[in-house]
C-alpha cells in the first residue's frame, strides 16, 4: 500500500479542539493508513437504536428456529417474518429493497445468498438452509443470518456449516478496536482454506444501521500483510463469511437477477452478525 492510494478521510470537525479520538485516528492516518470518514462512527443514541432493532432482528431468527422443519415451503418462512416483524412495529428491510419481492433471503444448499422465498420451494430432509433477516425499526437498521439443518444432513455438509460458523467467529474475534479490515478478512480466509473450503469473493459484508447498506465493505478474504481500513469505536458492520464445498465461483440466475448459486453445484453456507467496535472489543447486536 503506498501513500499515493490512502484519502486523507478523517477531518477534524472545524473550531473545535483535537478529540482523543480525533488524535489516534489522524495518527494512523499520517502514517498512511486508510482510515474511515467521520461519518461512519455512529454515536451512542445511534448505536442504541440498532441494538433495538437488532434485538427484534435476532428474535425473528429464534422464531425461525423453533418452526423450520421439513415439509415447510420457503414461503412460509417469509409469512412467519413478515408477520412476525409487522407484530413489532418493524419493517423487513428487504421487501422491496431495490425489487427484492420478499421479506426474507432463503438459500438452500448450493445457493449462496439471495434466494428468493416461494411457496414451490420446500424443505426437504438433508437440505442446508440460509435464512437472512434485516430489519428496520424506528429507522435503523439490523442485519443476521443463520444456517439450519434440515433432518438427517451428510457429515461433509454438517462440517461445511460448522466450519462456516468458526469462520465468523474468527472475524469477529479479529474485530478489534485499532485494528484493520484486512484482519478479519485473513482469519476468515485461513481457517476456509485449511479445512479445504473456498472463499466466496464477489460479495461482502457491509457497514449498516442508518441505510440497509452502507460503507465499509467488509472482505471475508485477505492476504497476509494486507492491512485495509482502520477499525475505529463506533463503526458498525456486518460479517458474513460465504464458505463454498467447492471452488469459489458463482454465477446470478438470469431468471431472477438475484439468487447467487455456486458454478460447480455443490454446497454453501453463511452466517452473518451485525457487531459494533467498542474499545473493550466487538458487540454483537444482532445474530
Amino acid at each position: 500500500m503506498t501513500l499515493k492510494k490512502i484519502k486523507n478521510n478523517w477531518r477534524p470537525v472545524q473550531g473545535e479542539p483535537l478529540t482523543d479520538l480525533d488524535k489516534k485516528v489522524l495518527f494512523h492516518q499520517n502514517k498512511g493508513f486508510l482510515v474511515p470518514k467521520r461519518k461512519l462512527i455512529k454515536t451512542t443514541e445511534q448505536i442504541e437504536g440498532i441494538r433495538k432493532s437488532g434485538l427484534i432482528n435476532t428474535a425473528i431468527l429464534d422464531l425461525v428456529a423453533a418452526n423450520i422443519h421439513a415439509g415447510m415451503t420457503t414461503a412460509d418462512i417469509d409469512k412467519l417474518v413478515y408477520d412476525y416483524t409487522l407484530s413489532q412495529g418493524a419493517i423487513p428491510a428487504p421487501l422491496n429493497y431495490d425489487g427484492f419481492p420478499k421479506s426474507v433471503c432463503t438459500s438452500i444448499n448450493e445457493v449462496v445468498c439471495h434466494g428468493i422465498p416461494n411457496e414451490n420451494e420446500i424443505l426437504r430432509d438433508g437440505d442446508i438452509v440460509n435464512v437472512d433477516v434485516s430489519t428496520i425499526f424506528d429507522g435503523y437498521f439490523s442485519d443476521a443470518s443463520r444456517m439450519f439443518m434440515i433432518g438427517e444432513v451428510k457429515p461433509e455438509v454438517k462440517k461445511l456449516v460448522q466450519i462456516t460458523k468458526e469462520c465468523l467467529e474468527i472475524g469477529v474475534e479479529k474485530a478489534k478496536s485499532w485494528g484493520f479490515l484486512g484482519d478479519i478478512g485473513e482469519g476468515i480466509q485461513r481457517h476456509a482454506e485449511k479445512n479445504g473450503y473456498s472463499v466466496v469473493r464477489e460479495l461482502c459484508g457491509h457497514g449498516v444501521g442508518l441505510k440497509f447498506h452502507e460503507e465499509p465493505d467488509v472482505e471475508h478474504f485477505s492476504r497476509k500483510g494486507r492491512k485495509g481500513m482502520l477499525l475505529v469505536p463506533g463503526m458498525v458492520f456486518t460479517i458474513e463469511p460465504m464458505i463454498n464445498m467447492g471452488k469459489k465461483d458463482i454465477f446470478i440466475d438470469e431468471e431472477d437477477g438475484w439468487t447467487v448459486c455456486t458454478e460447480d453445484g455443490l454446497p454453501s453456507a453463511q452466517w452473518e452478525y451485525t457487531l459494533a467496535i467498542t474499545e473493550s472489543g466487538p458487540e454483537i447486536l444482532s445474530y
